[in-house]
């Protein structure tokens, strides 16, 4: 009754301001000025991955804002206290990496006031810090980098995921995509289906909830035990619900990709469809349990049969389990197969035509980016994440330079399917406390950029699932650029995309 009482009382006073604004000429939000044109795309499918930095899979791809070279050496060293000097990035041909640990405080030293230098740092201090406990653990026997370099700062090309870098070709690669918040798993998927991570003190009361960083499913599982419905906050599947929009979240059943509270090794914990933990966070959303929604919870295999029938619903989640996650210690290999094979689906399938694509990574995982993450309000941005659009209509072989995060994956869906509906407390109909409106941020891009409407639907590009290595991404002297440090200036939502030019191949590298 309270949780009632005061919903009521906001939205009484939500309903004054908007009242008080209107009368003064002020917009209550901003004007949406949607292009018909998105409309042609009526099945939305985003692909979350795990952990893993934008220089770390794309930092020598042609025309990408990627780690800082000159004759093809990096021209950035990031210290390493264990040697008593800085580390320059390398190519890591390892299919298994370690990464480094990627919580709030992680991501502070990383980033390190815009010096971008703290990745070593932190690795050490997480392997450190579980090994002192578990000195015979196999985590902590193996050496997964480069004589004994921690592979935080180790790189990939298409030696090792040329599946990847053929999408990155053939359709549109995102060089600014920022994770929406500056942690781990459980608040970017959080954010990834609502805009939002936070924690409510008061059972069935959105107004009690506060911006959560951390955000330690621990917590959830210990406080306020009574309560079924941890997450009170208004997610996008309340207005897809509402407005009679189709929306699916398949989970690959298996284990957990990460272990609960950021920790950088733990024992297996089980992942199905009917657990909400960090990769399936929907089942304990009120709106979820209040619409009768449950049931979209499905497993990954009801997405294959929605692809190969036509089936598939307007708006798509995809997660991983463990071993497809590419979360350290998983093979990227498998987690690139993995994604083919979604991918193909959709392409096989007769929704390819009418489909987008959106491939991204939950967070960098410890992983070395030389991008300052810009500051949208106290939560974020966070650190770079790789990002791929595939759709018959993205524009051919583009990097996009605009500032992105997942808020803009969101603002796609609302301007597709909702009319341009934001989740606002002050027009959505169930008001929570978030401290803004992220897809409204004036920094944030639009995903439309990416997307060519005037050209007839492309056909597909079927991938085979483990396909062999391909060329390497640098030879001498075929790179060149200055140093830079802090952020870069093609940072920002003002550089349009721009088409790539070619470089040629350079030799084959042996995998280990």
């Amino acid at each position: 009754m309270a949780g009632e009482m005061r919903r009521a009382r906001w939205i009484g006073l939500l309903s004054s301001i908007g009242l008080v604004l209107t009368s003064c000429g002020v917009a209550q939000t901003r004007a949406v000025a949607i292009d018909p044109a998105i409309h042609k795309i009526k099945h939305v499918i985003i692909i979350m991955q795990e952990n893993r930095s934008f220089d770390s899979y794309f930092g020598t791809y042609p025309g990408a804002d990627g780690i800082p070279m000159r004759h093809g050496r990096p021209t950035v060293c990031v210290p390493d206290p264990a040697v008593g000097h800085c580390v320059r990035p390398f190519h890591d041909p390892s299919l298994v990496n370690e990464g480094g640990p990627h919580g709030v405080v992680d991501a502070l030293r990383d980033v390190d006031g815009g010096r971008m230098d703290g990745f070593v740092v932190s690795a050490l201090r997480g392997r450190h810090q579980y090994c002192a406990r578990q000195p015979f653990s196999p985590d902590c026997t193996q050496d997964t980098g480069r004589r004994g370099q921690p592979d935080a700062v180790g790189w990939h090309d298409a030696r090792e995921i040329p599946n990847y870098w053929a999408y990155a070709e053939h359709f549109v690669l995102q060089d600014h995509m920022f994770e929406p918040v500056r942690s781990w798993s459980l608040p970017a998927h959080l954010w990834m289906v609502s805009g939002w991570s936070a924690s409510c003190s008061v059972p069935n009361d959105p107004m009690s909830c506060r911006t959560d960083l951390s955000k330690m499913r621990t917590q959830e599982r210990t406080e306020g035990s009574t309560n079924t419905a941890p997450y009170e906050w208004t997610d996008i599947t309340y207005l897809l619900h509402r407005a009679g929009v189709s929306w699916a979240y398949y989970v690959a059943p298996g284990t957990q990709p990460d272990c609960d509270n950021d920790a950088m090794f733990c024992p297996p914990q089980p992942q199905r469809v009917g657990t909400p933990e960090i990769w399936n966070p929907l089942p304990d959303f009120q709106t979820v349990q209040q619409d009768g929604q449950l049931g979209n919870i499905q497993p990954a295999s009801a997405f294959f049969l929605a692809a190969q029938t036509g089936t598939l619903p307007a708006v798509s989640w995809v997660v991983p389990n463990a071993a497809t996650s590419e979360h350290p210690p998983a093979s990227i290999a498998a987690g690139q197969a993995w994604v083919t094979s979604l991918v193909n689906a959709v392409m096989r399938g007769p929704d390819w035509s009418s489909s987008a694509i959106f491939l991204t990574w939950d967070d960098w995982g410890g992983f070395y980016d030389h991008v300052v993450p810009p500051v949208v309000d106290g939560a974020g941005y966070g650190l770079r994440v790789p990002a791929l659009v595939i759709s018959p209509y993205a524009r051919a072989g583009y990097v996009d330079h605009q500032t992105l995060s997942f808020d803009a994956y969101l603002k796609f869906i609302e301007d597709d399917f909702l009319n341009g509906q934001r989740i606002d407390p002050a027009t959505d109909g169930r008001p929570d406390s978030r401290p803004d409106v992220r897809e409204n941020a004036p920094q944030l891009g639009n995903l439309l950029a990416d997307f060519d409407f005037s050209q007839p639907p492309r056909p597909p590009l079927i991938l085979p699932e483990y396909p062999p290595p391909g060329p390497a991404s640098i030879s001498p002297h075929l790179r060149s650029r200055p140093s830079v440090r802090g952020p870069h200036r093609s940072h920002g939502a003002s550089h349009a995309p721009h088409r790539r030019k070619r470089r040629a191949p350079g030799h084959r590298r042996r995998m280990r």
